[in-house]
């Protein structure tokens, strides 16, 4: 059996898709039970966060792995399989457990450094063993993620790479203000009482708002978190709970709103965000949800004196042109002799004129246009011209009154706030953008090098359990020789005391032990090296070891260790 990952992150995919293609708890469940349930796959485990939904299992044939693991990942997440290919990415064996790792160092998130990803893994573990998808080699990977990612940022200052998901995406908030300053004394509603909402209420408490009000769709596990707020002793914050139908009236008053919960759908309209403000700018916000109209080209109004100002290298002395013309016009150029007229058209040709329309050729589109100019002379006395329009000043938005941070995947709030005049939203998508110029610190590339050094060591484990069982079955059988070459002994010799037949049989143990000592210590370092699969087969067919004995150890071994992890921790 072999590692094998496929998933997307917002490294492959859009934000667009990702919101699509995410999980739910019942759907991972689902996920999970189908995979091992499918040919190819013996354990799973599915690691889903508002940045990847990744999918990770033992396999016995690659490509028919790859095949399963794919069309699983579209089913449960309603992504057609053609759509979600492209974004899809495949690790396998060494390279899948790298992978892991550095998604656990927080070396593969948005925001380079950030540890919840511990916590997610963590949860993406439990859940498998809760479903019994996990075993020796998922327990084995995911534990010691945990183990590199705590070494990490134990050992490194990756902390000062990058910040947690809400730190950051506080900080665009901000627009460049300390946090601190910024949120001082301000008013902030958290939508949802998970992990991460919890951890939004608590770092805006720290940062110095005056108050922090939790709405859940559970009210008692929001009424628990505004007590442990107020509990406790770094902040003297105002805490309070409320069920989730009063988040209406809460965005009236609140001045930052954070919303990340599991809802399939949009918890914050654009219209109910527009109710929540308009009182505060003297506005409808909801005006500034339409799309500016498009540019239209018209006639400069008469009156204008285009002309007021001179014009590099016009050969007409503007002085003498009449108010109302443009200088560039027909009607300007009256009365000039040939020689001035060709001059003039040669400037006109290389000035910024206007000339977007239809280009029509031949004889009667001329005869057409000359018919045209001639009677729009005769009526208005010169010859109309098109010209841009003078660019339009657009009303300033006004400050924003309402700060709103989206870290839910599928999004929690309606994209259309970002058009709503007085409102400041970041969302993921905003946050990917604005992480993807962040500054890398020289501490990832200390903590790349741990990844390496734990990768090659998880794996030389990994190579040499796979052939503990062999080489206890080479031991068993030569026990087992022994015992019946000591009983074939007592046969021939019945006289023998117990003394003599305990040396003898202790003799005969330490013979053997020495003989196999030195290969099956080789053994397992050439096993634990890369390639050194093939010398568990090789130690089968020199000394003729039955599979199903090979076999029967190891499902005790694992036998005893799933019971070590039911009993838990000393």
């Amino acid at each position: 059996m072999s590692l094998l990952v496929v998933g997307l992150s917002h490294r492959s995919a859009p934000v667009s898709v990702l919101e699509r293609a995410s999980l739910s708890a019942d759907a991972q469940v689902k996920l999970l039970q189908d995979t091992v349930a499918a040919e190819p796959a013996d354990e799973a485990a599915v690691l889903a966060t508002c940045n990847r939904i990744e999918l990770y299992a033992d396999v016995d044939k690659f490509h028919a792995g790859v095949a399963e693991l794919s069309t699983l990942l579209a089913q449960h997440s309603g992504v057609g399989l053609e759509e979600l290919t492209p974004y899809l990415y495949v690790h396998y064996e060494d390279r899948a457990v790298h992978h892991l790792f550095s998604v656990a160092c927080g070396l593969d998130s948005m925001v380079v450094g950030e540890g919840q990803i511990l916590g997610q893994i963590k949860d993406s573990l439990a859940r498998a063993q809760e479903l019994h998808t996990a075993g020796r080699l998922l327990n084995d990977l995911f534990q010691q993620a945990l183990r590199v990612g705590k070494r990490a940022h134990s050992e490194t200052g990756i902390d000062r790479a990058g910040q947690s998901l809400v730190t950051f995406g506080l900080e665009q908030l901000a627009l460049g203000t300390p946090v601190e300053a910024w949120a001082r004394d301000k008013k902030a509603l958290v939508i949802g009482a998970g992990s991460m909402s919890s951890l939004a209420a608590a770092t805006l408490a720290r940062s110095g708002v005056a108050e922090v009000v939790i709405a859940n769709r559970t009210q008692e596990r929001a009424e628990r978190l505004a007590q442990i707020l107020s509990d406790g002793d770094d902040t003297d914050v105002l805490a309070r709970a409320v069920p989730m139908g009063s988040v209406p009236f809460e965005l009236t008053r609140a001045d930052v709103v954070v919303s990340c919960t599991g809802a399939t759908g949009l918890v914050l309209t654009a219209d109910a965000i527009a109710a929540g403000v308009e009182t505060r700018i003297g506005q409808q916000p909801a005006e500034a949800l339409a799309a500016p109209a498009p540019a239209t080209e018209a006639a400069p109004a008469a009156g204008t004196a285009s002309a007021a100002a001179p014009e590099e290298g016009c050969p007409l002395d503007l002085s003498a042109v009449q108010p109302g013309f443009s200088v560039m016009g027909e009607a300007a150029v009256a009365g000039m002799d040939a020689a001035t007229l060709e001059q003039h058209a040669a400037w006109v040709a290389g000035a910024t004129t206007d000339r977007r329309e239809t280009v029509r050729t031949g004889p009667e589109a001329d005869a057409e246009l000359i018919g045209a100019l001639a009677a729009t002379a005769s009526v208005v006395g010169r010859i109309p011209e098109r010209r841009r329009p003078e660019p339009v000043a657009e009303p300033p938005r006004p400050e924003p009154v309402l700060f709103l941070l989206d870290l839910a995947m599928p999004r929690d709030i309606d994209a259309a706030a970002h058009r709503l005049a007085g409102v400041r939203l970041v969302d993921i998508e905003s946050l990917a953008e604005a992480s993807a110029d962040a500054p890398m610190a020289a501490d990832v590339d200390q903590v790349r090098r741990i990844v390496s050094d734990e990768v090659a060591a998880f794996g030389a484990a990994q190579r040499a359990a796979r052939i503990t069982p062999t080489v206890v079955a080479l031991r068993t059988m030569a026990a087992d020789v022994v015992a019946g070459e000591i009983a074939r002994l007592e046969g021939r010799l019945p006289g023998l005391d117990d003394k003599h037949r305990a040396e003898i049989t202790q003799t005969v143990r330490r013979v053997v032990d020495k003989l196999l000592h030195a290969p099956t210590v080789r053994v397992k370092q050439l096993a634990a090296e890369p390639g050194g699969a093939g010398y568990a087969d090789a130690l089968r067919t020199l000394f003729d070891l039955d599979p199903e004995t090979v076999a029967s150890v190891s499902r005790a071994e694992e036998s005893t260790e799933k019971n070590a992890e039911n009993r838990g921790p000393a």
